[in-house]
């Protein structure tokens, strides 16, 4: 009995890769669109931003930098506790405060301690210690609008001196706290 056996299939080297250098291969374009992603993701989505003053200690010191998400908020869903940044309504310098109440609402600090429509609000992040016997308002937040406070009530300019926020001004939210 013969035993036949397939036919070897000659091998052909791809030529037409072998020319093309390193524009043609799969690790050349990964790198491109890797690099593409990161810097439209920069543009468009993700921003760094330098603390520039100690309104915001503990939770951002000065010269930290944080990383923004962009576009800011939904001006009709931004929520108490997100820290925003905005153009200062002064002079248009970046700023960055934390949300502490919103359109509708009022607020209060009674002894250093934040009220929202009457409530206590928990801020672990705020050293009561140093801001003991502040006192503000009650005051109204008309809507479309939020106050902002920074986290070191005793320096922050906020709020409390330059008046509400409109919702839509607010340009990025902090999506990692800052490093130094």
């Amino acid at each position: 009995m013969v035993q036949l056996s397939p036919a070897p299939v000659p091998t052909r080297k791809d030529e037409s890769r072998s020319h093309r250098g390193p524009i043609g291969s799969r690790m050349f374009w990964a790198v491109l669109l890797g690099l593409a992603l990161v810097l439209a993701a920069r543009i468009w989505l993700i921003a760094p931003v330098v603390v520039a003053s100690d309104s915001m200690e503990p939770t951002m010191g000065e010269g930290g930098v944080a990383l923004l998400l962009k576009p800011g908020p939904d001006p009709g869903k931004v929520s108490a506790g997100t820290v925003v940044v905005f153009p200062h309504p002064e002079d248009g310098s970046t700023t960055v405060k934390r949300v502490v109440a919103t359109g509708g609402q009022s607020v209060e600090i009674r002894d250093a301690l934040l009220f929202v429509d009457g409530q206590e609000v928990a801020e672990p992040f705020v050293d009561h210690s140093r801001i003991d016997g502040t006192w503000f308002g009650p005051a109204e937040v008309p809507q479309g609008h939020v106050f902002v406070m920074g986290d070191n009530r005793g320096v922050s300019v906020d709020s409390r001196h330059f008046g509400t926020v409109p919702a839509e001004d607010l340009e990025a939210a902090v999506l990692l706290p800052p490093w130094k």
